[in-house]
C-alpha cells in the first residue's frame, strides 16, 4: 500500500497543494514552521480521521476558510482508490470514495492505513492514561475499522449516563423528584454492552501486541549501555477499572456481566460524584521495564525506546496481519523524530523501517535524515512544496 498523490485545499497553512508521491522514502525538508508536519498530518487524517496534534478539527482549517479538503490516491497492488474528506468545523464532515459520497466519514477507515512516529509519542510513556487509551483505540480501529462505531457508541452512552448521574446529584435534597433508578439501570446495560465490546477488542489487541513490543524494545535499545543493564524486558499489561480480579479475556458476555456487577457496586459513589467510575474510559495500559513501571522510573532514553517500541510493534502487527491481504502494509510516517534521538537510536530506527513500502519523513535539514532512508526529497518553505529529487 502507498499513497501516490496528496491533494490539499485550505488545510492548515496550505491554500492548495498537489503533491505526487511514490513508494520508498520521501523526505519533506525545511525549517521549522514552514508546513512539513501539516503534510504528514493530512496523511494521518486520511488514515484515522483525526490529528496527532490536536483533538478538534477547527485548527485544521486554514484561517479565513470555511472548510478544508484532504484527498489522497491510495494504491494497493493494482487497485487505486481516491479517498476524500471534507472538514467543516461545527458541522458534520463528509467523505467520498472515487468521487462518490459515503454515508458516514468512518466508511473510509481502512482504505489507507498508517503508523505515525512523532515527538508527541513520549507522552505514551510519561503522560496520562488517556494518551495510552487513545493509542490502543486508534490502533484497534486501524486493525479492525468497525471498532470506530463501537468507540462512538460507547462515548455516546457514557456521555448520556454521566449527564443522568450529574442530574441525579442535583436532585438530592432539592425540590425536584428523585431519580427513578430504573432509568439508570437501562443506561447501565447500554454501558455494559458497549463497554464489553470495546474491552474485548482492547484485550485481544494487547495480547497480540505484547510480544512485538518486547521484541521491538530489545531491537531499539540494542547497544545502549544504560539499557543493556536495565532491570528486565519491556512489558505491556491492560489494567481494568473493574478491579485486579476482573477477567481480562476477550469474552463479551462475561465482560458485560462483570461490568454490570461493578456498576452496581459503585452506584452510591457514582451518585455522590456525578460521574461513571467503571468502564473502558477509566482503564490504562501499564508499561513496565522488569518489575518497575516505565512512568516515573525509566530514563529519558529508556522512555524514548519504549515509545518507539510501541509504534514499531503497531507497524509489525498491522504488516503481519496484512500478509494474507497483499498490498495492505501500512504507510510509515516519521514526523521530526530523528532530531529527538541520539545517533544510535536514529540508526537503529532507520535500519528497522527502511524496508517499508512507503516511508514519509519530515526533517529540518537533509542531514537529519539517516543514510539508510535516502530517497526522494521535497523542499517545504512558506507553505510551498517543491520536489528536488526522486
Amino acid at each position: 500500500m502507498h499513497l501516490s498523490h496528496l491533494s490539499l485545499r485550505d488545510f492548515r497553512s496550505y491554500t492548495e497543494v498537489e503533491l505526487p508521491l511514490g513508494p520508498g522514502v520521501t523526505a519533506f525538508v525545511g525549517p521549522n514552521g514552514q508546513g512539513k508536519t501539516n503534510l504528514v498530518e493530512a496523511v494521518g487524517y486520511l488514515s484515522t480521521l483525526g490529528s496527532h496534534r490536536v483533538a478538534q478539527d477547527a485548527p485544521l482549517v486554514r484561517l479565513g476558510a470555511e472548510r478544508a479538503v484532504v484527498r489522497g490516491q491510495v494504491v494497493r497492488e493494482d487497485r487505486s482508490l481516491l479517498v476524500e474528506v471534507e472538514i467543516t468545523p461545527g458541522r458534520a464532515n463528509r467523505a467520498r470514495v472515487n468521487r462518490s459520497p459515503v454515508p458516514r466519514p468512518r466508511e473510509v477507515l481502512g482504505i489507507l492505513r498508517s503508523v505515525l512516529f512523532a515527538p508527541e509519542d513520549l507522552a505514551l510513556v510519561k503522560g496520562d492514561p488517556s494518551e495510552r487509551r487513545r493509542f490502543l483505540d486508534d490502533l484497534l480501529v486501524s486493525r479492525t475499522p468497525r471498532f470506530a462505531g463501537v468507540r462512538a457508541d460507547y462515548d455516546r452512552v457514557l456521555k448520556q449516563r454521566n449527564a443522568l448521574l450529574k442530574s441525579a446529584g442535583g436532585r438530592r435534597g432539592g425540590s425536584r423528584p428523585a431519580l427513578d433508578l430504573r432509568t439508570l439501570e437501562v443506561w447501565d446495560s447500554h454501558l455494559a454492552a458497549a463497554g464489553a465490546e470495546l474491552l474485548a477488542g482492547r484485550i485481544d489487541l494487547v495480547d497480540a501486541l505484547r510480544p512485538l513490543v518486547d521484541k521491538a524494545y530489545a531491537s531499539v535499545a540494542a547497544g545502549a549501555e544504560a539499557e543493556q543493564t536495565s532491570v528486565g524486558p519491556a512489558v505491556i499489561t491492560y489494567r481494568s477499572s473493574m478491579g485486579e480480579d476482573a477477567p481480562l479475556v476477550a469474552d463479551r458476555e462475561l465482560l458485560s456481566a462483570v461490568l454490570l456487577d461493578q456498576l452496581s457496586a459503585v452506584r452510591q459513589a457514582e451518585l455522590d460524584r456525578g460521574v461513571s467510575l467503571v468502564g473502558p474510559h477509566r482503564d490504562d495500559l501499564v508499561l513496565t521495564l522488569g518489575p518497575l513501571p516505565a512512568k516515573g522510573y525509566a530514563s529519558h532514553g529508556e522512555s524514548w525506546s519504549f515509545a518507539l517500541a510501541l509504534r514499531l510493534a503497531s507497524y509489525d502487527l498491522l504488516r503481519g496481519e496484512a500478509d494474507g491481504s497483499p498490498g495492505a502494509e501500512p504507510v510509515l510516517v516519521l514526523d521530526d523524530v530523528f532530531a529527538e534521538l541520539d545517533d544510535r537510536r536514529r540508526d537503529r530506527l532507520a535500519a528497522m523501517v527502511s524496508g517499508a513500502e512507503q516511508v514519509l519523513v519530515t526533517a529540518a535539514v537533509p542531514g537529519d535524515v539517516p543514510e539508510a532512508l535516502s530517497g526522494a526529497r521535497v523542499d517545504v518553505m512558506g507553505a510551498e512544496v517543491r520536489r528536488v529529487s526522486g
